[in-house]
């Protein structure tokens, strides 16, 4: 049984305030702008790719896992200053996750992780099926194993209303 899945993104509209870049407004987001100077190396939380040499990114902390649970979570994310919101097709793998290490995490509804696991990119497809398959699980994360950043989550999608995926 083939079990369908949402890629989902940030929202740059949640980062809106900061791509103004004024000082004062970077300075209370304890955010910076960085110009990349290696590909890969800084993928966009945004727009799910990585940023090209002479872009340039935000560089701030966020909270990817704002819940009611021990696992609430906060880490530094990258952000292109010419983002654009990507939300891949259902069962779609973006680039910035198919050729990097991951940790994928898996919670239930209460928001506690209930399973983990290490994968490389181009397998990351078959490991979401299988933490799928467990009923229990009702989203994941994936983070860049090596530097332990979040990427972007993972919803079930719907199957009554094919493209609705199940939040959180």
């Amino acid at each position: 049984m083939t079990i369908d899945f949402q890629i989902t993104p940030l929202d740059i509209h949640v980062f809106q305030s900061l791509l103004t870049l004024e000082p004062e407004v970077l300075a209370s987001a304890h955010a910076i702008v960085l110009d990349v100077d290696e590909y890969p190396g800084y993928p966009c939380r945004v727009s799910l790719i990585d940023a090209r040499v002479g872009e340039q990114v935000l560089a701030l902390p966020y909270s990817h896992h704002d819940v009611d649970s021990p696992y609430r979570a906060s880490g530094p994310v990258f952000v292109r200053l010419n983002a654009q919101s990507h939300l891949p097709a259902i069962n779609e793998i973006p680039e910035v996750v198919k050729f990097r290490l991951l940790s994928l995490r898996a919670y239930n509804h209460e928001h506690m992780m209930i399973y983990a696991l290490v994968t490389p990119g181009g397998e990351l497809k078959a490991a979401i099926e299988t933490m799928f398959a467990r009923e229990q699980v009702a989203y994941l994360h994936i983070h860049n194993a090596n530097p332990g950043c979040f990427s972007c989550a993972v919803h079930r999608v719907n199957r009554e209303y094919r493209g609705i995926f199940q939040r959180c």
